[in-house]
């Protein structure tokens, strides 16, 4: 059942990460993956200031946060 869970929230953030940059999402696998890569993302940048989530609502947060990041940093290169 984690493993489900894991996709779901990868699915959910990726979407709103994609909403959030200017995008319209990346089709279902491409939000899961960038999802759950920004979910790494996130957690490793949250952790560095010392925040840290817990529950559904807060993996979803982390999630997103690092999804954005990821996204903002492609798109930043990208243009150069």
């Amino acid at each position: 059942m984690g493993i489900i869970w894991f996709l779901i929230i990868g699915l959910i953030s990726g979407w709103l990460a994609g909403i959030l940059t200017g995008g319209r999402g990346f089709g279902i696998i491409g939000d899961i993956i960038v999802g759950v890569v920004g979910a790494v993302i996130g957690g490793h940048v949250l952790g560095w200031f010392g925040v840290f989530s817990y529950g559904l609502l807060g993996s979803i947060g982390t999630s997103v946060v690092g999804a954005v990041i990821l996204l903002s940093a492609i798109r930043m290169i990208k243009r150069a």
